[in-house]
């Protein structure tokens, strides 16, 4: 096999740092950068799975080494999160961890309608937004949602 066997038989350690280090940090400060949310759960999920990963292997090191397959394994693994045209970290919060993890315990005291409307909001938003319905009531927060409705409305 010689010299392409040498390359499949590394592969893992050649592609392995561009794959699950090089392109997500890259990829994660231009998610930073952007506007958008979206890309940003994409990449904080990212690096949650991938330090879960990390300490799976920390941990269980001993039966892994025992495992031929597991570089390879993970290195497929870290593909299907990374690549754009898969998702796999945005994949995995919304059908895990969005599901099974408890956003706060404030939230789930409101309304459905509230509540949606909370989830929606940024972390610093919402400390804004829970800070007013203290002061005011939560009547306050739902005329204000009524109005923002009525006004979305018109235009």
């Amino acid at each position: 096999m010689g010299f392409l066997g040498t390359i499949a038989r590394n592969l893992d350690t050649l592609a392995g740092p561009g794959v699950m280090l090089l392109y997500p940090l890259y990829a994660s400060v231009r998610a930073i950068e952007s506007p958008s949310t979206l890309d940003d759960q994409q990449w904080l999920t990212y690096w949650v799975l991938y330090s879960f990963m990390t300490l799976f292997e920390l941990s269980c090191w001993k039966i892994l080494e025992w495992i031929p397959i597991w570089p390879y394994t993970k290195l497929l693994f870290c593909l299907w999160l990374v690549l754009p045209v898969f998702n796999g970290a945005a994949y995995i919060y919304e059908n895990f961890v969005r599901k099974y993890v408890n956003i706060g315990s404030v939230i789930s005291n409101y309304p459905e309608g509230q509540r949606k409307v909370l989830l929606m909001m940024s972390p610093d938003a919402r400390k804004s937004v829970e800070s007013y319905i203290e002061k005011y009531g939560p009547e306050a927060f739902e005329r204000v949602i009524k109005a923002a409705e009525k006004e979305a409305r018109k235009h």
